[in-house]
């Protein structure tokens, strides 16, 4: 099994952070060795989605269903794939000067073993990497330093689709 915990403070409000991680349908433009994102079926705050992760020689599809708590968690539960089990969230904190900490937790294993050790190798950069390509991707969506002028209730944080 291979854990990682994430914790940082971005300028940005919860709920600009929530619809960035839950726009699912759009991870293959900017996460690294993402391939394909298609959210496949919604219903309410629940919706069930497949990613094809690539690199190099490798290309695994994942399904999950993904949990949204708008604005202040996203769960995902593993579905289908090449792991045993992955348990996977994401929380957004409100911090007094209006900026939010994110907190991402993943714990997971693989079937195969190769890649189970692959992975260990690489683990913690890979994961690193994911969670700095979301903040690139905020500074991309929202400017350098979002909305932290601006109230919640001025702008709109319903998580967007392609549906």
């Amino acid at each position: 099994m291979t854990k990682h915990v994430e914790k940082r403070n971005l300028p940005y409000t919860p709920e600009q952070l929530f619809t960035l991680v839950a726009e699912v349908d759009k991870y293959q433009d900017f996460l690294p060795w993402c391939q394909s994102s298609v959210i496949k079926r919604r219903e309410g705050n629940i919706f069930y989605a497949d990613l094809i992760i690539g690199y190099k020689m490798i290309r695994e599809k994942f399904g999950s269903k993904v949990t949204l708590t708008n604005p202040n968690r996203i769960d995902v539960e593993y579905l289908s794939g090449p792991m045993k089990y992955l348990k996977n969230h994401w929380q957004f904190l409100r911090e007094q000067d209006g900026s939010c900490t994110i907190d991402f937790y993943v714990d997971f294993e693989f079937k195969n073993i190769i890649l189970q050790n692959l992975m260990g190798v690489f683990f913690n950069e890979l994961i690193r990497r994911m969670v700095s390509a979301f903040e690139q991707r905020a500074k991309q969506v929202y400017g350098e330093n979002g909305l932290l002028g601006v109230t919640p209730v001025e702008q709109d944080s319903t998580p967007r689709s392609k549906a």
